[in-house]
């Protein structure tokens, strides 16, 4: 038995791990790199043959966990991709999203490119297009939370609820070759305790193998509470300011519990009736997946909805599904919200609300989730003086605020809490899925604590399962 790293290995996007077990290859999700310094890797070979790759299992729908399926499916792969029901749901809608925006991001740069006598380094043409989406949906399995699958010989898998966006899991794996067993976690992304909408991240008693995410690793959030305290904070005084709010958000989950705070919010008087756009077509297909999906609520959503109220609704929120009705956003003179994507403004609606928005003072963008980096994201968050989009220039004059505690990550505290609930130390750990230092720090600071062993591993790198 091995596994082999071959994605968010010091870094973030990209979750791809390979597992060999009894002559069979099994790899755990096929995302998409979103970091600048690692996307040409999505345009680049994979590390194995498709066709020899036997069965995925999907932890979650999110780009850089599903977003590379449809290559892998158009270079050969024919197996089964196993997940949950609402994973599937919203892994289609995000890989349909993913093939048209490199689809129109492809005419846009040659014409571009033309006019500013460039060349881009890689090919004029999409990593894949609608029609591998098309037959990746096909190979999609669902299963349930809590009910083990048999996956190829020697391998069962288990998925349990991860508490990140809707459907997300944590696989736990039973692995025999011959007399020998082993028993591996993998965390996905983990979600934190008592975020709005979903059920707590699972925990595990024992394993002989981890694989946990540290994307917050080096860090530790504000406390949830605090997150409708600085929203109200920040709606309020750009609606005085006569200015309009701008939010690059995630399509899935964040979109969604933003609306949830901002549904209390009015509930409770403590912002005024404002516009609010959801101007991502993506984001109000999956808050439709949510409505379908009412059993994965927690106790205080399932209430909601017994009183009749949605969390995803309220007085003045506008869907906006079509380009001419995002157009008309920017002519409304009136100060609004806008949500839209990328969350981390590397492509979608946003950027085009971003420039009608970053030179004006009275204007605010709120960024309510994590930003790699190399990512436009990440670059307004230093408040740069000037910014360059769609090959044109901006200065920055709007506020520039972020709120720490929308995060869908655990923190440092609360991964340790969670592998912590271990009875038995594990053979290893690896840690993974944050930037190099983060990872580093973290996969030290649970060494310190434990003394057991801990693994940062690099892009490519294998190790026994002895």
């Amino acid at each position: 038995m091995k596994i082999s790293f071959f994605g968010a290995a010091q870094n973030v996007t990209g979750s791809n791990y390979l597992l060999d077990i009894n002559g069979s290859r099994v790899l755990v999700d096929c995302g998409y790199y979103q970091e600048r310094d690692f996307r040409s890797r999505n345009h680049d070979a994979f590390q194995y043959n498709p066709i020899d790759i036997d069965a995925v299992l999907l932890t979650h729908a999110h780009l850089d966990h599903s977003g590379l399926l449809p290559k892998l499916v158009k270079h050969g792969f024919k197996g089964k991709i196993f997940c949950t029901e609402a994973t599937a749901d919203i892994a289609k809608i995000i890989m349909y999203d993913s093939a048209h925006i490199q689809e129109e991001d492809i005419k846009h740069k040659k014409k571009r490119h033309a006019k500013q006598n460039k060349k881009s380094p890689y090919p004029y043409e999409a990593i894949y297009r609608q029609e591998d989406v098309d037959a990746t949906a096909e190979l999609l399995r669902t299963v349930k939370y809590n009910e083990e699958v048999q996956i190829v010989d020697g391998l069962k898998c288990t998925f349990n609820d991860a508490g990140h966006i809707l459907g997300a899991s944590m696989l736990y794996l039973k692995m025999q070759e011959g007399d020998k067993m082993r028993t591996m976690i993998f965390s996905g992304d983990m979600g934190r305790p008592d975020t709005p909408i979903l059920c707590d991240p699972t925990k595990f008693e024992k394993a002989d193998y981890v694989v946990i995410e540290s994307t917050y690793g080096n860090r530790v959030h504000k406390p949830n509470k605090d997150i409708p305290e600085t929203l109200a904070r920040i709606i309020n005084q750009a609606h005085e300011s006569g200015g309009n709010v701008v939010v690059p958000s995630f399509a899935v989950e964040r979109s969604q519990e933003l609306l949830f705070h901002m549904h209390n919010l009015l509930q409770a008087g403590r912002i005024p009736k404002m516009q609010v756009y959801l101007d991502s077509p993506m984001a109000v297909r999956v808050t439709e997946v949510f409505r379908r999906h009412p059993e994965l609520f927690d106790e205080e959503t399932s209430a909601m909805l017994a009183r009749g109220e949605h969390p995803c609704d309220f007085p003045g929120l506008m869907l906006t599904r079509s380009v001419d009705e995002s157009k008309a956003i920017a002519v409304n003179k009136e100060a609004c919200i806008i949500i839209a994507g990328s969350g981390m403004c590397t492509g979608g609606r946003i950027k085009h609300h971003i420039k009608h928005n970053i030179e004006k003072p009275e204007s605010t963008l709120m960024f309510v989730g994590y930003q790699a980096a190399g990512t436009l994201g990440r670059t307004l968050l230093g408040a740069p003086e000037k910014i360059r989009i769609h090959g044109e220039e901006y200065k920055v004059a709007a506020r520039i605020e972020k709120i720490n505690g929308f995060s869908a990550h655990a923190d440092r505290n609360e991964l340790f809490a969670w592998i912590s609930a271990l009875t038995d130390s594990p053979r290893r750990v690896f840690v993974t899925h944050g930037e190099t230092e983060a990872a580093k720090v973290f996969g030290e600071y649970i060494n310190l604590k434990t003394g057991w062993d801990v693994s940062v591993p690099e892009y490519c790198d294998e190790h026994e399962l002895d």
